[in-house]
């Protein structure tokens, strides 16, 4: 009798080890799964910034700095260096952030001569040079491999300074690639927590090194075509960025579906939409139109989506995201240039849609009622155009609407190129018969929706030609 009671205690007790070991390899796969969440994120956010690099630098070093900072705030690391590769195939340091320790011993007396330690610091860095295989940097350019050192105290292979400030305890460098080719070497220093580079860091590393990889190989064919023909330069970057800007996927959801268009009047456009996520339970939407077309318009457009992801970030309320961007871009933009826009958030517990309009054209709202009536109608919000008046007066007029966005209700937002499109006698397609759409076609989904208003909209203009951007946005309710 005994032993079977210790048989069966035996088991017990083998069970219970095992259903332990099942929760804790579930916990390590669950903090698996966050960390190349957050892992995902960074890089996301990195490349965003590397778009930004890119547009904005007007010389490579500028660029290669931006770099630098990007990846800085994007690892924790305390200093960074980046190496570009030179044609004689030697490494120069050409950007810097933070004490980054020189790479050879420093000659004795030198720091004198320098008013500040940082900047005899950068001064140390961008004029060292070295071969490849020569050093940590030639290391891992020659190799083309990047390389993780979790304690640099104990590895004879990193040089070491007497000032303590110096001292490296820990280090990433990786080789900066495109299509096979080294580019440069990126280097990143000490974790601001103290504690050493893991191999999550290391994969991190990696990553936004390819995404510098893509950056600089992007900028240098910019500038081949900028020596080609800087103006054909000017209106493709213009549209790749624009086409990058332009999201071709939306958070999926299991009651809201979206459908898109955008067609620019020329090679680039100034008008603009945009479809993200704020948390798990609400969906942000907008559409806008920039005055005038053209590479100028294109480049404010792309000034204003930065600025709405932004403010979208810290404020819920959708007109307190339009004042902030209408305060924002106050001094970017020329007298004779303005910007509508509607701005929207749904909340899917809620089934509360909430929108601000800075002068847009109204939306169209499908409104299924639950008795089996209907009513299309415009959405009324007031408001002014951005860029066009000061704060003060911005504020004060624009206002919030709350609709309830339910079962087979649908939303229709879009620019003046689709009710200013006009047919051969010169008459115009009207808001009136985008409404007409709307009204025959709201059963369906947000796909159909829109693939209908387009139909309608090229059979009216029978072949008479796009005189302005057009974008179109439709939402449905399932």
């Amino acid at each position: 009798m005994m032993s079977f009671i210790i048989g069966v205690l035996v088991g017990l007790l083998g069970m219970w080890l095992l259903y332990a070991k099942k929760r804790r390899q579930i916990k390590i796969l669950d903090e698996d799964k966050q960390l190349l969440r957050q892992e995902k994120q960074i890089v996301v956010e990195f490349m965003h910034n590397m778009v930004e690099a890119v547009v904005e630098s007007d010389n490579r070093e500028t660029m290669f700095q931006r770099i630098i900072h990007a990846a800085i705030l994007s690892t924790g690391a305390i200093s960074a260096c980046i190496f570009e590769k030179q044609e004689d195939d030697t490494l120069k340091g050409i950007a810097v952030e933070g004490l980054f320790p020189p790479q050879r011993k420093l000659p004795e007396g030198l720091e004198s001569t320098f008013s500040t330690r940082a900047h005899y610091i950068q001064s140390i860095l961008k004029s060292e040079s070295f071969h490849m295989g020569e050093g940590l940097i030639g290391q891992v350019a020659k190799s083309k491999r990047a390389l993780l050192i979790p304690d640099a105290t104990k590895d004879p292979r990193v040089i070491q300074h007497s000032d303590t400030s110096l001292l490296i305890r820990s280090i990433i460098v990786a080789p900066v690639m495109f299509d096979g080719k080294l580019i440069a070497v990126l280097a990143v220093a000490n974790p601001a927590d103290g504690l050493a580079f893991t191999d999550t860091d290391f994969s991190l590393v990696e990553s936004l090194a390819e995404q510098v990889g893509l950056a600089v190989h992007n900028s240098d064919a910019m500038q081949l075509q900028i020596e080609k023909s800087k103006i054909d330069l000017d209106i493709e970057l213009a549209s790749n960025t624009q086409k990058l800007l332009l999201p071709k996927k939306f958070q999926p959801s299991e009651s809201i579906s979206f459908a898109t268009h955008y067609t620019a009047a020329q090679k680039v456009g100034g008008d603009l939409y945009d479809v993200f996520p704020l948390d798990d339970k609400t969906i942000a939407f907008a559409i806008a139109d920039v005055s005038g077309k053209g590479v100028s318009a294109s480049i404010l457009m792309a000034i204003c989506q930065t600025h709405l992801r932004h403010f979208a970030k810290q404020h819920r309320s959708p007109s307190a995201v339009l004042s902030a961007i209408n305060e924002a871009m106050q001094s970017s933009m020329q007298r004779d240039m303005f910007i509508t826009m509607v701005y929207a958030i749904i909340d899917l517990e809620t089934e509360q849609l909430t929108l601000a309009r800075a002068g847009h054209e109204l939306p169209f709202f499908y409104d299924q009622h639950s008795d089996g009536s209907l009513d299309v109608e415009p959405i009324q919000s007031p408001g002014m155009a951005i860029g066009m008046v000061p704060p003060v007066i911005f504020d004060a007029v624009i206002k919030e609407t709350s609709v309830h966005f339910g079962d087979e209700d649908a939303l229709v937002l879009y620019t003046d190129g689709i009710t200013e499109a006009v047919n051969p006698e010169g008459e115009e397609y009207s808001g009136e018969r985008l409404l007409q759409t709307l009204r025959a076609n709201g059963k369906q989904s947000a796909q159909t929706i829109l693939d209908r208003t387009l139909e309608s909209v090229s059979q009216f203009t029978n072949g008479a030609g796009q005189v302005d951007d057009l974008t179109l946005i439709t939402i449905k309710h399932s």
